[in-house]
């Protein structure tokens, strides 16, 4: 069933907040910081190929299903370099994280509020540096 989806920016305002709200709860594991930009270029290995398929088949649903695996997973690291500052030498790969779902909705809905021309390359910028730091 394809449900109405929010505008993109409470998309991005709710991932936001929910991260925030998990790791002030205590949700945040400890977990090694140096081991993040290879768990964020895992997470979203799985992801883009199924984003990919939910995009070709207009499938809405799958979008907000992702956006609660990507706070999940946000969740797990202290996801924000305010949360977790161990992970702010990361920021190209929680930028990555959390502009995925917003990328994949704007090939859907691309004339969305948060839907500006240089944010899908500016994604692509930030996985390929993160997929660097992973490798290091």
């Amino acid at each position: 069933m394809n449900r109405a989806l929010p505008p993109l920016r409470a998309v991005r305002r709710l991932l936001g907040h929910l991260a925030w709200a998990a790791f002030a709860a205590g949700g945040a594991a400890a977990q090694d910081a140096a081991q993040f930009p290879a768990a964020a270029v895992r997470f979203l290995d799985g992801e883009l190929p199924r984003m990919e398929n939910a995009v070709k088949e207009r499938d809405r649903d799958y979008f907000e299903e992702a956006m609660g695996r990507t706070v999940a997973f946000s969740a797990d690291w202290g996801f924000k370099t305010r949360a977790n500052p161990a992970l702010a030498p990361y920021r190209t790969c929680t930028e990555a994280v959390s502009d995925f779902v917003i990328v994949g909705l704007c090939r859907l809905m691309p004339n969305g509020s948060e839907c500006d021309a240089m944010l899908a390359s500016r994604f692509d910028a930030n996985l390929r540096q993160c997929r660097q730091a992973a490798a290091r």
